[in-house]
């Protein structure tokens, strides 16, 4: 089954509200040169504005238009950055990945890889839906390896669709000893840009996740 990343990632700056800051500071800055024109020729004669006064008002609104040109010129090397991303994963299309993430449960089972946590006697695979609320617990072998979740309840019933995530919990006897995160297994279909700037990929569900979650890739089918 398929991964996605559970978290969400802040999105980058788009062209529009760039293009759109850009043309709100210039239309602001002629208006602030036609306030300063007025206010230098209305001045009191016998109170005069200090010309200090004057060049200080120019140099912060000047540091503001500095400082929004600086912004589109780290929004340019981003996107560059990840442009060069892309090419680097390109060659991950068509194949099985594997890493941490939410598997997109349809009504087909989903094969989880499960780790071994170190001393463990006993081991239970802990289902988690979007909100983060457990849903399904399940005792597995403390020794780790492949599990196939079901989808079912004990009633029989499927649970809804949509994202899930697993972990492990260990024990020894009765002592607590951890929980580690659960991998699973997807095709890739696509490698693109997601909103924030970094590369991503898509797989055959419609669900991403970022490549650096990535533990293990393989031929598809294999």
């Amino acid at each position: 089954m398929d991964i996605a990343p559970t978290s969400t990632p802040s999105a980058a700056t788009s062209p529009t509200q760039a293009q759109g800051a850009r043309s709100a500071l210039s239309s602001d800055f002629e208006t602030f040169l036609k306030m300063l024109t007025v206010q230098m020729q209305n001045q009191d004669p016998l109170n005069p504005i200090e010309s200090s006064d004057f060049a200080v008002q120019l140099a912060t609104f000047s540091g503001v238009e500095q400082q929004v040109r600086t912004n589109d010129l780290l929004e340019g090397l981003t996107r560059s950055l990840g442009s060069s991303a892309i090419a680097r994963f390109a060659d991950w299309v068509g194949k099985d990945v594997r890493g941490g993430g939410a598997a997109y449960f349809d009504g087909a089972p989903i094969t989880v890889a499960t780790p071994r946590i170190p001393a463990a006697d006993q081991a239970e695979l802990v289902v988690r839906d979007q909100s983060g609320r457990a849903v399904d617990r399940r005792p597995i072998d403390p020794d780790g390896g492949d599990v196939v979740w079901d989808g079912l309840s004990v009633t029989g019933q499927p649970f809804l669709a949509g994202f899930y995530t697993f972990a492990v919990e260990g024990r020894a006897g009765d002592t607590f000893l951890g929980e580690r995160s659960g991998e699973i297994r997807g095709t890739v279909r696509e490698a693109r840009i997601g909103e924030d700037g970094r590369a991503e990929l898509v797989l055959k569900d419609g669900s991403t996740v970022v490549p650096d979650r990535v533990t293990s890739l393989r031929l598809a089918g294999s």
